[in-house]
């Protein structure tokens, strides 16, 4: 094990017995929700996984730990804390080890510890992608880049609304990424169960997603795989009423030049004051989904 991962005593002894396991990423504690919703949901998505026989490892970095598995405490400090605690992607970890500083994992971050604890199965709410005008911009999410070389199953809504999805399905196609639909041949677009774009594969059962990442596994292959699973009906966004709060929200983040690191919590906030709360909602049903569909894949794995 690496000297800078800490297992919390319940995820170490589930990876010993080879029970269930899935990771669980803290950005969404600390920037993608408010207080205490955002708590209160990293709580429900934990008591979600065991419910469906799989151990949580909420992953963050504390005090320069690489944590896999956090209290209750730990989980609440996050959530209070909030946009003050460092937004860690891949770059950002050896420095958070280095000066023994906190940080609330991404996508990508949260797929490296979740590797380098060994556990193979992580579920989120949408994935980091081709921001809209990276033709000239250039903003890529390093999560794509992290799933053509991390040996990790991610589970998600598809690609958040904001981003531009036909270019990130490009880009995943490109570095050979598999992307998968639960039960759908279209990429769900996080808000809405469509976006106008194919995945690769269509599948209709944890058992069969549990067989080819076996497969991914024994072939040796450096990346993972990208599952999406649509956000449930009854929680769903009408297209029309989505995507115009997503273009305000990108002409409001153009005029105050947001950029960087800081551009998807100003778009994820701005959108949700712009639909009255109503798509902080719909976050919350679609990432308790994810959970439970990551759970489910997990325990077949582990048979």
């Amino acid at each position: 094990m690496n000297q800078h991962i800490k297992l919390s005593p319940k995820v170490e002894a589930a990876l010993k017995e080879g029970r269930p396991v899935i990771a669980l990423e803290s950005t969404i504690i600390s920037h993608g929700m408010p207080y205490p919703q955002n708590v209160e949901t990293a709580l429900r998505c934990e008591a979600a996984a065991r419910e469906m026989g799989a151990e949580p490892a909420t992953i963050a970095v504390i005090g320069g730990k690489l944590c896999a598995g956090l209290t209750e405490e730990e989980i609440d400090y996050l959530g209070r804390e909030g946009t003050k605690v460092t937004k860690a992607s891949r770059r950002d970890l050896p420095i958070l080890v280095a000066k023994k500083a906190d940080g609330a994992t991404t996508v990508a971050a949260t797929m490296i510890i979740a590797a380098l604890a060994g556990i193979r199965i992580f579920a989120t709410g949408g994935i980091g992608g081709v921001h809209r005008g990276a033709e000239t911009t250039m903003d890529i999410s390093a999560d794509l880049e992290e799933l053509a070389q991390t040996p990790v199953a991610v589970i998600c809504a598809g690609a958040k609304s904001i981003l531009d999805i036909g270019l990130t399905l490009e880009y995943l196609e490109t570095k050979g990424v598999p992307v998968l639909g639960y039960g759908v041949k279209e990429l769900p677009a996080f808000y809405t169960r469509e976006s106008g774009f194919n995945v690769d594969y269509k599948v209709d059962s944890p058992a069969e997603i549990a067989s080819f990442i076996k497969a991914q596994r024994e072939m040796d292959y450096p990346g993972g795989m990208l599952i999406t699973n649509p956000i449930p009906e009854e929680y769903a966004m009408p297209g029309a009423e989505i995507n115009a709060a997503i273009a305000q929200a990108l002409k409001e983040a153009d005029e105050q030049g947001i950029k960087g690191k800081e551009t998807t919590p100003f778009l994820l906030a701005k959108v949700c004051e712009l639909t009255g709360g109503e798509s902080l909602a719909s976050n919350i049903q679609l990432v308790l989904n994810n959970v439970r569909l990551a759970a489910k894949i997990a325990v077949e794995l582990a048979k």
